[in-house]
């Protein structure tokens, strides 16, 4: 949710802090006080466009801050790697809300710190601007994306995007809670895109692929007549080092068993006792003691270093006569050579060139463009196209479904909006099967079409209502589906939802925002008291002349949350325009009977 909200030198708002309730909260205050400046910020650390003309007269820049606590689920989600490839949220993470944010957030560097995420933009007088993530500087479309998933503002402006067929089918798709069919389906559409990728590419083959195709089918003929081994050449070099050195290496090796043990060489008695019988020696004169203690205790020592030195000379003993011949090293030097010449082509190691020969192969495959070929991949391809079908056909009744249901839930709460007579169709249209219908999210056309008032043509949404209308539309939409789904992990924003109602309609209005609250934050811009009367939490901006000493500065709007006695008197200047005794007592009753 949005935690905090703060604001320096943007419009007439020298400097705010707003700190929103996790419920619902009312931004009231009078026409042209400067409300809009409220959304201006939302929209700007949202990586909305930089007007350099909202920055304060004087000022050299507008800065704007918002802070977001996300919930331990949806930081968790960074390291769960818990992900799906399908649903309305991030495409590549299958994360939605939240999670998804603070997904796209780690892709740019930056983690939550403390359950929270910091979004920030400056804008200059000179008209550039900086957008920063958690103190980093990043694109303004990262602050879009991450926004996008933390915040959804219902205003005249912003109404455009559930005109697009897209937002349309992700709305769909989270009422109907169809994860697992969509998911289902996009398993079998990518598998589909990738032979469809794969045809194509063997069918518009010309003659620089022939040539590609026989470049590998010698170069793999080559390896394979080779058969190069990993590791291979570095023992032929270790080898062939022996061969070269094979007379000091027979030289030093028998000196060393002449001196260990002369028995295993033919070596001159007048050398002398080898170390082993020297050894054996000195046991034998320490056993010849009869006193025990240190003196066995040195012979059991000695002949354990007796047996290390057999080991080595039984290991020096294989070496002797092991260098190889001068035709060996011929042959080594030729492998050596052969194995080379592989390692410069497709290397630099041998593994490489095995990496490389296995590549080759696969890609030979798509590179045989021969009908046969041709022929048992587009039966493969048929085989794939029916199972999505079948996939598709199963998500298309999910979403009928849920759009029967949609329509019918949000026309009721229409009624209750001050718009008797309106409705909303939610039509979902499987497209035409000759026309291989299969996309991306199904084979579905979904149009939201909407009928303000009875008697008027459906026309698609966007197209159809005034901004009131339209935010009041998309109030019951949310509502349903927050009913529907549980917590949208989303923010709220609600500007013109109350253009045109009054009365007891307005009484509904501000109740049906607070039932969103339930289990979403809300903000609403409204100039009601009956939907302000409902707000957990309600700020007041108010309009004021400059001071006589900065009057370069021009009017200046304040922002202050309203409590206790304060709000009441605020609540009656909304009623009536007044704060008399009869407003006052009017506005204590909406108070109190504004709970749900």
């Amino acid at each position: 949710m949005l935690e905090e909200l703060d604001i320096r030198n943007l419009g007439p708002i020298r400097e705010a802090a707003i700190a929103p309730a996790a419920g619902m909260t009312a931004i009231t205050g009078e026409t042209g006080a400067g409300k809009s400046m409220l959304l201006s910020a939302i929209r700007l650390v949202s990586g909305g466009a930089a007007e350099s003309s909202r920055v304060s007269a004087g000022a050299d820049e507008a800065w704007a801050q918002a802070i977001f606590a996300l919930s331990d689920d949806a930081v968790a989600s960074e390291h769960s790697g818990d992900t799906n490839d399908a649903g309305s949220g991030d495409a590549d993470s299958g994360f939605t809300g939240a999670a998804a944010a603070v997904a796209k957030a780690h892709d740019a560097g930056v983690d939550p710190e403390d359950g929270e995420l910091f979004l920030s933009r400056t804008v200059r007088a000179s008209g550039r601007s900086r957008a920063v993530l958690g103190g980093k500087s990043v694109p303004r479309s990262v602050l879009g994306a991450i926004a996008g998933e933390l915040v959804t503002i219902h205003g005249q402006t912003d109404q455009l995007k559930i005109a697009a067929s897209s937002r349309q089918r992700e709305f769909l798709d989270r009422v109907a809670g169809d994860e697992a069919e969509l998911a289902a389906y996009r398993k079998a559409w990518d598998a589909l895109a990738a032979m469809d990728e794969r045809l194509e590419r063997l069918r518009s083959q010309e003659s620089s692929a022939r040539q590609q195709a026989d470049y590998l089918r010698e170069s793999i003929d080559r390896i394979n007549r080779i058969d190069p081994q990993p590791g291979e050449d570095e023992e032929l070099k270790a080898r062939r080092e022996r061969i070269e050195n094979a007379a000091d290496i027979a030289q030093g090796v028998g000196s060393a068993l002449g001196a260990l043990d002369a028995s295993q060489v033919d070596v001159d008695a007048a050398d002398g006792a080898s170390a082993v019988e020297l050894i054996n020696h000195a046991v034998t004169s320490l056993r010849a003691i009869r006193v025990g203690g240190t003196f066995s205790e040195q012979a059991d020592r000695l002949e354990s270093i007796n047996a290390d030195l057999g080991d080595v000379v039984f290991a020096l003993s294989q070496e002797l006569g092991d260098e190889g011949s001068v035709e060996d090293l011929d042959q080594i030097n030729g492998r050596i050579h052969e194995l080379g010449d592989l390692a410069r082509r497709w290397g630099p190691t041998l593994a490489d060139v095995l990496a490389w020969r296995d590549k080759a192969a696969f890609d030979l495959e798509d590179l045989d463009a021969s009908p046969e070929k041709v022929a048992e991949l587009e039966s493969e391809r048929q085989t794939q196209y029916d199972a999505a079908l079948a996939a598709a056909d199963v998500l298309s009744a999910a979403r009928v479904a849920a759009a029967a249901d949609l329509g019918a839930r949000v026309t009721e709460e229409l009624g209750s909006l001050a718009m008797l007579g309106a409705s909303l169709e939610v039509r979902v249209t499987p497209r035409d099967k000759a026309d291989d219908p299969l996309g991306p999210y199904g084979r579905d056309d979904i149009a939201f079409l909407f009928t303000p008032f009875e008697g008027s043509p459906q026309l698609p949404m966007g197209k159809s209502a005034s901004g009131g209308e339209l935010s009041r539309l998309m109030l019951a939409l949310e509502l349903v589906a927050a009913d529907t789904r549980g917590g949208a992990d989303q923010t709220f924003i609600f500007d013109e939802v109350d253009a045109g109602v009054g009365g007891k309609a307005a009484v509904e209005l501000g109740k049906r925002l607070a039932r969103l609250a339930r289990s979403a934050q809300v903000i609403v811009v409204t100039h009601l008291a009956q939907v302000a009367s409902w707000a957990d939490a309600q700020f007041v901006v108010t309009k004021e002349p400059p001071d006589a000493d900065d009057d370069d500065l021009g009017v200046v709007t304040t922002i202050a949350e309203v409590n206790g006695e304060t709000r009441v008197h605020e609540i009656a200047r909304m009623l009536s325009g007044s704060e008399s005794e009869a407003s006052l007592d009017h506005a204590r009753e909406l108070l109190k009977e504004s709970v749900l």
